[in-house]
């Protein structure tokens, strides 16, 4: 195996998580609904699925566990959102607050304790592929269904009637009511199904990229998935790209520590910054700015928000 195939089967396998959780909010996000928990939310979650796999030694049982966290954490802020017209960014901060507080205090009893991991997927013939193989097809089945989520996602928001519905509801949900889609139950069903996503990006965290528990096990990783959202311009491939682009700084700034010694506090959090500023150079192209790229690049560079994202759906209606 060459550098070159170990470097692109590390990248990714430990964006699995972030691709999970992009992909998630990008889903939320797409239905008018800023879900600002997400850092809490995939703590928490990580917690659930490590908590649940050492306790019934069942790591699938895990998994499903931190999805119904997930989704259960993103119902009360669409709740909030439609029932009590409260601001989804502040009930979202204050959720990422309790939601880490809990899991520092739940989680004691399993601090730094072996449990039981997922199985592998293998396929005897698929796996020899160059790259695609050992990526994919000799991997655990987490790695495998974060590819796959990609294009079904895109399927899943631009090619079938409730994506359709649900990114109408995102852009005007008065206009959306009035063509009989009821923007409530399109803000419920994509915030569910979105943090739903998000909860398994946090099982992914504690039973595979970064294995066991931990006080804040995560790692703020939370806040770069937000900001890697808005990368995405509100496109799940553009997110997921987004992700591994991530990965692979994270993976260059780890090879980096062995050449660069002094700097080892340093180079982590390299990617961090980079991808801050990488995102500032996106948001320069959006809106009216847009226009002017190339036609090759619109596709690629920026991206519009919805247009009632983080707005209270009573005050839209």
């Amino acid at each position: 195996m060459t550098y070159f195939e170990s470097s692109f089967i590390t990248i990714i396998s430990l964006s699995a998580p972030l691709v999970f959780v992009v992909i998630g909010e990008t889903i939320t996000e797409r239905s008018g609904v800023v879900n600002l928990s997400v850092e809490g939310t995939i703590l928490i979650t990580a917690l659930t699925a490590f908590a649940v796999a050492v306790s019934t030694n069942n790591a699938s049982l895990g998994v499903l566990s931190a999805g119904l966290i997930g989704s259960f954490i993103a119902l009360i802020i669409v709740l909030c959102d439609i029932k009590l017209s409260m601001n989804q960014i502040a009930v979202g901060f204050v959720l990422t607050i309790l939601c880490g507080k809990l899991s520092s205090f739940l989680g004691q009893n399993f601090v730094r304790i072996p449990g039981p991991s997922l199985p592998k997927v293998d396929f005897p013939i698929l796996k020899d592929i160059p790259y695609i193989g050992p990526s994919l097809f000799n991997q655990n089945i987490l790695v495998l269904l974060s590819v796959l989520l990609i294009p079904t996602a895109w399927f899943f928001l631009y090619r079938t009637r409730f994506g359709l519905n649900l990114r109408s509801v995102g852009e005007n949900p008065t206009s959306s009511m009035s063509r009989g889609i009821n923007p409530e139950h399109m803000r419920i069903l994509g915030t569910l199904i979105g943090g739903f996503l998000i909860g398994v990006g946090g099982a992914a965290f504690s039973l595979h990229a970064k294995y066991g528990w931990s006080e804040g096990h995560t790692g703020n990783y939370g806040w770069i998935c937000l900001a890697i959202v808005i990368f995405g311009g509100w496109n799940p491939i553009r997110a997921a790209l987004g992700a591994y682009a991530f990965g692979a700084f994270q993976l260059i700034a780890l090879k980096m520590q062995s050449v660069t010694i002094g700097f080892t506090q340093v180079l982590p959090l390299i990617p961090f910054p980079l991808m801050i500023m990488t995102l500032i150079f996106i948001q320069m192209f959006n809106g009216e700015h847009r226009r002017k790229l190339p036609v090759f690049l619109k596709p690629i560079i920026g991206g519009i928000e919805p247009g009632s994202l983080g707005k209270p759906l009573n005050k839209e209606k």
